[in-house]
């Protein structure tokens, strides 16, 4: 669609159109992010409702993840292929079957399996809508679009905790996928009934390179395995980690050997030559880093340090998503004033200071200790992505707007799920490291520790009796693991505040954004 300033009838008709469209492709891409972490504060009830073990239902995020982001770098070949509004009106209804499905799956294979369905049909809703979004709206108008994506993008993974929380703690876990249901199949009608932006090309079905796709598939699901169950089996002590590895390895290099040698490619990595889109990208991948990284630990924190139930952690996590929200329109305006590159430098210190200030937990930590650095983290983030969003794809080719959108898309994705393996693997060293120093200070054969000890043991006794000086024991083990964990989440934090300030490295070889190129 083109639009311009004339305020014909015509105009004001097509212009309300794209907005009604676009606004369903929003939703769509919010339900399809929110999903990947609705799960994650309501493991235990699932874990009990399938009658699993804690690492089996780990595969209900897992099995979602790497659907989704085979989905993602997919989406432009078969937008292209079938129309963006088929493609897009297919993975929202059946994303809303598989949701119902999940809802009424009978035993852990099966939940696994319609999540799988599920996690693929909602990855193709992600980059679509930024793809869309170029296509709907003249450059003039692009600003407040690009806004709503990103709160879409970057709320989500805020709200999804708190929200499957809510529904399992008032309802049951099964809402999780049932509150899916009607707004997807609305969505779907809602699009067929008013996006046209581009007309099918069915010829790319006789093209398709399904080397490159069947290697891309490989690729990104070994990668997506490896780095999801890599820290929790002490990496390549575990055969199945091993294999998957040199899966992800031959797969990689069969997938990037296509990419770059086939005249049809499944994604065009040839984009990455774009100065704007390759930094860009690099930007979006320490976003997710930080943005999956800090929706990880910060409810690991509270969960076993604090003790919070998953309602308690989802209020405080809500307090980011509400800086986002109240932000994002703010960020819009700015943008129309200043030099952009300037707004993300400032959305990155901004969002750096706010993880540095949670590198000083103590095990008291609640509420108030949270509050401003979730703001300034909520903040920093959405105007460094908005922004960052707006100055990666304008300056490509409209032709190449569709594989760029997936691209950039998954460079957040796939930080995020580098960013969990690593920082899963960093929270063990570093708990391991305080542990033993904190042990050796707690050494019960030092008098110190003996006395208290001894004290702690006859309070205890009134209640245990003899086994009250076991239960003092027990009791400071407790507190040494305690201490181990906050200050482990205190190293993690500040590594990550680290890495997200070194990107402003990058920031002075920015162009600023031109009109988009037709």
């Amino acid at each position: 669609m083109t639009t311009t300033s004339a305020e014909t009838p015509e105009q004001k008709a097509a212009y309300k159109r794209a907005w009604i469209a676009f606004c369903a492709l929003i939703f769509g891409n919010f339900m399809a992010i929110l999903d990947i972490q609705i799960v994650a504060s309501s493991l235990n009830e699932l874990q009990a409702g399938m009658s699993a073990s804690s690492s089996e239902i780990a595969w209900v995020q897992t099995s979602y993840l790497i659907a989704e982001v085979i989905a993602i770098p997919l989406s432009s070949y078969l937008s292209r292929m079938m129309s963006t509004r088929i493609y897009f009106v297919i993975s929202a209804t059946g994303f809303a079957l598989a949701s119902l499905a999940c809802a009424f799956a009978w035993s852990l294979p099966s939940l696994l399996v319609f999540r799988t369905i599920q996690g693929f049909l909602g990855g193709g809703m992600i980059p679509t809508t930024m793809a869309a979004l170029f296509m709907l709206f003249p450059p003039e108008k692009r600003m407040m679009p690009i806004v709503l994506v990103s709160m879409a993008s970057t709320l989500a993974p805020a709200v999804g905790p708190t929200l499957g929380g809510f529904l399992t703690n008032h309802f049951s876990w099964h809402w999780m996928f049932l509150i899916n249901l009607a707004p997807a199949l609305i969505i779907a009608s809602i699009v067929w009934a008013y996006l046209d932006i581009d007309k099918p090309d069915w010829k790319l079905w006789h093209v398709i390179d399904w080397l490159g796709l069947l290697s891309m598939a490989l690729f990104l699901g070994s990668l997506e395995y490896t780095l999801d169950e890599g820290p929790r089996h002490d990496w390549f002590a575990e055969e199945a980690v091993v294999i998957s590895s040199v899966i992800g390895l031959l797969g990689g290099l069969v997938f990037f050997w296509r990419s770059f040698t086939n005249a049809n490619p499944i994604v065009n990595l040839r984009v990455f030559a774009n100065r704007n889109f390759a930094i860009g990208s690099v930007i979006s991948f320490v976003v997710g880093v930080s943005l999956y990284g800090m929706v990880y630990l910060v409810p690991l924190f509270l969960g076993k340090v604090r003790g919070f139930n998953s309602l308690q952690i989802g209020e405080i996590m809500m307090v980011m998503g509400i800086a986002m929200f109240i932000t994002a329109p703010h960020i819009g305006r700015l943008s129309a004033k200043m030099d952009t590159r300037i707004l993300v430098g400032i959305g990155l210190i901004t969002a750096s200071f706010g993880v540095w200030m949670n590198s000083h937990m103590t095990p008291l930590a609640g509420m108030e200790e949270l509050f401003w650095p979730q703001i300034l983290r909520g903040v920093g983030l959405m105007c460094a992505m908005i922004v960052m969003s707006q100055l990666a794809l304008s300056t490509l080719p409209m032709t190449e707007m569709k594989n760029g959108s997936a691209l950039f898309n998954l460079t957040r994705n796939i930080g995020g799920a580098m960013g969990l393996a690593v920082i899963n693997t960093i929270m063990d060293w570093r708990y391991a490291f305080h542990w033993q120093h904190l042990a050796a200070l707690t050494d019960p054969t030092r008098v110190p520790v003996q006395e208290m000890l001894e004290q702690s043991g006859a309070f205890l006794m009134g209640d245990l009796g003899e086994n009250g000086q076991q239960a003092a024991l027990a009791l400071l083990q407790q507190k040494v693991s305690i201490q181990a964990t906050t200050l482990a989440f205190n190293d993690v934090t500040m590594l990550l505040s680290a890495l997200i300030l070194s990107v402003l490295l990058f920031l002075p070889f920015i162009k600023k954004a031109q009109p988009m190129m037709k």
